[in-house]
């Protein structure tokens, strides 16, 4: 085992993700901050060709996507990076994770009599796997991604309410905001908040309208420090480690029976707050060792999905009374 070392900041490629409802700029403020971060722009266009409507403005290499499953990201992202482009950007990681979807829906009706907890099984790899892809291309790399669109009314100060789009969260799997350096949610009025910002400058700002200035600033910020061995800028960050490389696996009769309690604590929840707790339990038997990754992940999509209906309902009720 090596020993400790003074830590130092080695020069880097970003990792972004960009999220909003439909309108809110997406495309367009990736290819701004893509101008910004300097060097070759490659996209990977899944939304029918919307990024060529900006051709005009800015250049860049653009790959529409027909495949859009998991395979086909990875192959597209593994293919820009051997084409020596300097910043890729996504457009959107959303699709990637519908497809997945479907594909675990196809896999529990196929393999697991219906059962999608257990086709989980086989969709989280392929999540890590597109993961794996954006972490390891050698460019910056800024994804977008859709968040579901509600309708909610304002007060215009006038006494007056108008309807008004908001987003929700990305569609994309849970945690994936963990594996970028920079998280920001952008509204139909095209200003941005700054959730997660790794470099300390930006966090929790409103930018309005961020573009080639706001990518400069983060080239200067991932230029700084001393320059990594070849390969360290694309390493892995903040990514759970393969279980193989992690402490020996759970006692699969144990672990069996807590995954069974948990599936029927799930079943039971009847509030969003229910659900919370069951999170949190589920994240403490994962640190403790006592459920795999695998497990731990296809309880929190059932979870998820419990709560979704919860909170539809909650929503129905609202709208009664």
């Amino acid at each position: 085992m090596a020993g400790f070392k003074k830590a130092t900041k080695a020069a880097a490629k970003l990792r972004a993700a960009i999220f909003g409802p439909s309108g809110a700029g997406k495309t367009y403020t990736s290819l701004r901050m893509a101008k910004g971060l300097g060097g070759r722009i490659a996209v990977i266009d899944t939304e029918r060709g919307s990024a060529a409507k900006y051709s005009d403005r800015f250049e860049f290499d653009v790959l529409e996507l027909e495949d859009q499953s998991i395979q086909g990201y990875v192959d597209a992202i593994a293919l820009a990076g051997a084409e020596g482009y300097g910043v890729l950007v996504i457009d959107s990681l959303s699709h990637g994770w519908q497809s997945l979807l479907e594909e675990v829906e196809k896999l529990a009706k196929a393999k697991y009599r219906g059962n999608t907890w257990s086709a989980w099984s086989e969709g989280t790899p392929l999540q890590r796997k597109l993961v794996q892809a954006i972490l390891s291309f050698p460019g910056h790399v800024l994804a977008t991604m859709r968040s579901k669109t509600e309708w909610t009314t304002v007060d215009d100060g006038k006494g007056r309410k108008s309807p008004q789009r908001v987003g929700l969260a990305p569609e994309q799997g849970k945690g994936v905001e963990y594996e970028f350096d920079l998280l920001v949610e952008i509204s139909t009025e095209h200003i941005a908040n700054v959730i997660k910002d790794r470099t300390g400058k930006f966090q929790d700002k409103l930018l309005d309208k961020p573009g080639e200035e706001f990518g400069r600033q983060l080239a200067s910020w991932l230029s700084e420090g001393t320059a990594g061995p070849v390969g360290d800028a694309a390493a892995p960050r903040a990514t759970v480690e393969p279980e193989s490389a992690q402490a020996p696996p759970p006692d699969t009769r144990a672990s069996g029976r807590l995954v069974a309690r948990a599936l029927l604590l799930i079943g039971k929840a009847a509030t969003a707050f229910e659900c919370d707790e069951l999170r949190e339990r589920i994240d403490a038997r994962l640190m403790a060792g006592e459920i795999s990754n695998a497990e731990a992940e296809a309880l929190l999509v059932q979870l998820d999905a419990k709560e979704s209906t919860i909170r539809a309902k909650e929503d129905v009720s609202d709208a009664v009374a």
